[in-house]
């Protein structure tokens, strides 16, 4: 089947694209950031062109599982009504898998919405404090309406999060605390036992959100999760997403997991409805086990062939417990960026003023090896 595109409908995204990247651009120039990537395929509707290895976006393209898709074939023949219970069904498949309940889970369009939501909710109570990286679009959301500002501290020297650092900087008057552990873009996963503590205590003065989007794909996801703060009733926000481990990242589903009390303010600012093709994949995927294992076990595959071959080249790569890694090459990242997007291998540019540092995602294997085999000459270019 082949979707023909107005002019008008292209001239139409084109101009929007122009006024969000102008706003984007505003905002990453006060932050002294590098821009998230926006990939622009010039003849697939979704996904890479035919022979691109998509390896800057952190997409698992294993999924959606056969479970999944057989629930979209089936929500799509129910797309004239709304998704009625879904929500609430998969509501209750996330509590009753974390120990909490329903009401303490708030499903959003991707986790996505539910963190900008919450920078909106909390930026205006003061600065959000954080890592000087750390995955930042949804606070800049909301520096871009002018209702929050980042407080960003320093990386340590082994690019782990500073947790003494943010802790120091947290007073009585901090609006926020965003934490991503992993982290993103390098990948790290704070040690538990501190990282906890420091929640905990941090979590007295003020709420305290940790992005739990790569946490499925940790080495041991249980011990190092903050749901148990939730639980135990500590001002803590876990957010997790069906975009990583699941493969779903154009499906949008995401959910947070808080107080009730949280939860009702993070559902009174979501801004939208999500569509009953993503409530009814997510319900579909949540408990399939086997795909779960597969998709992991994919990840982790690629991600070896990474760490091998940037040990062979005398490269430092963090030791990542994520779905990408983070290395230096020897060269600025936005060089690496352009000689392997010349082969058609798409992976992060610079982040921030971290010119030496690039970040590959795991893709599939074959293109995985693609990257692997052309790192060397670019590397030497």
């Amino acid at each position: 089947m082949t979707i023909q595109l107005s002019r008008r409908l292209i001239l139409t995204g084109a101009a929007g694209a122009t006024l969000a990247g102008t706003a984007r651009a505003a905002a990453v120039k006060k932050e002294e950031a590098f821009p998230p990537e926006v990939l622009a395929h010039e003849h697939a509707l979704l996904g890479p062109d035919e022979g691109v290895a998509l390896l800057a976006r952190n997409e698992n393209p294993y999924g959606p599982s056969e479970s999944a898709l057989r629930m979209v074939e089936y929500a799509g023949k129910k797309g004239a009504y709304y998704p009625g219970q879904a929500n609430i069904t998969l509501a209750e498949m996330i509590a009753e898998r974390h120990g909490v309940d329903p009401k303490q889970i708030v499903i959003t369009t991707g986790s996505g919405e539910a963190l900008s939501a919450i920078a909106v909710l909390y930026g205006p109570k003061g600065p959000i404090v954080a890592p000087r990286l750390f995955w930042d679009t949804t606070a800049l959301y909301a520096t871009r309406l002018g209702m929050a500002e980042i407080t960003r501290v320093p990386l340590k020297e082994d690019m782990s999060v500073d947790l003494a650092g943010i802790e120091a900087a947290v007073t009585e008057d901090t609006g926020l605390v965003q934490l991503c552990n992993p982290n993103n873009p390098t990948g790290l996963v704070s040690d538990s036992k501190t990282f906890k503590a420091a929640v905990k205590r941090m979590a007295k003065k003020t709420t305290v959100l940790v992005d739990e989007a790569y946490m499925e794909l940790a080495d041991d996801p249980d011990t190092n999760t903050c749901v148990d703060l939730v639980k135990k009733g500590d001002d803590v926000i876990v957010s997790r997403t069906f975009s990583k481990i699941y493969g779903m990242a154009g499906l949008r589903v995401g959910y947070t997991i808080s107080s009730e009390e949280t939860a009702e303010k993070i559902r009174g600012a979501a801004m939208s409805w999500i569509a009953g093709t993503g409530l009814a994949s997510a319900i579909g995927a949540y408990n399939d086990h086997k795909f779960l294992d597969y998709s992991k076990s994919k990840i982790l595959e690629a991600r070896q062939m990474v760490l091998d071959k940037t040990a062979e080249l005398g490269m430092e790569a963090l030791p990542s417990q994520t779905n990408f890694v983070y290395f230096k090459s020897g060269k600025p990242a936005n060089d690496i960026h352009e000689l392997m997007k010349a082969k058609n291998i798409l992976v992060r540019g610079q982040y921030m003023d971290y010119a030496d540092w690039t970040r590959v995602s795991m893709g599939k294997i074959e293109d995985v090896e693609r990257f692997c085999a052309y790192l060397p000459e670019a590397a030497s270019a």
